[in-house]
């Protein structure tokens, strides 16, 4: 009677274990989708919030943030090490000088610049921190930083590659 009840056991522990891995796949990309429909929804919600934030930060420094035109370009990748869905969207900058700053004298400031806005995706929710990394755009991010983050179809395990792999910097 017990060794059927081990062998039962033993049979659904070693299939738990052989479907675990498709099962975690499943799940990750239902997450996907979930989270490119709610980009797509909130997409405008998000810019001006970013807008806001951006703003806000004080960075570059010198400058004021007059407008952000962005464009249709949205790559979307998981963080390797936390599993966490970024949003990299193409933008384009306008900046103003603030008066009395060191910056007034630049005649660069004013003209536009492309960047690649962030974008999180958090227990359902998107949000930014204002970050925009300039001079790229979106692909040219995740190509950046292929250490840290994979493409979001990206099939397999989440884990970083191997050293001899890492872009050099």
């Amino acid at each position: 009677m017990w060794g059927y009840v081990l062998l039962v056991i033993g049979v659904v522990i070693v299939a738990a274990i052989l479907c675990a891995p498709r099962l975690a796949d499943r799940l990750r990309r239902r997450e996907s989708e979930r989270a490119k429909g709610a980009f797509r929804l909130q997409r405008e919600m998000m810019e001006a919030r970013f807008f806001d934030m951006a703003a806000a930060s004080g960075k570059p420094r010198g400058v004021r943030w007059i407008q952000c035109d962005w464009q249709p370009s949205v790559t979307f990748a998981r963080e390797r090490a936390t599993g966490l869905i970024t949003a990299f969207a193409s933008v384009n900058v306008s900046f103003e000088a603030i008066e009395g700053s060191d910056m007034e004298e630049v005649e660069h400031v004013g003209l536009l610049r492309d960047g690649c806005a962030l974008f999180h995706y958090q227990q359902g929710q998107w949000g930014t921190g204002g970050r925009v990394l300039f001079n790229m755009n979106p692909d040219d991010a995740l190509t950046l930083f292929a250490d840290q983050y994979a493409p979001l179809d990206q099939p397999g395990p989440l884990t970083r590659p191997p050293v001899e792999q890492w872009p050099s910097r």
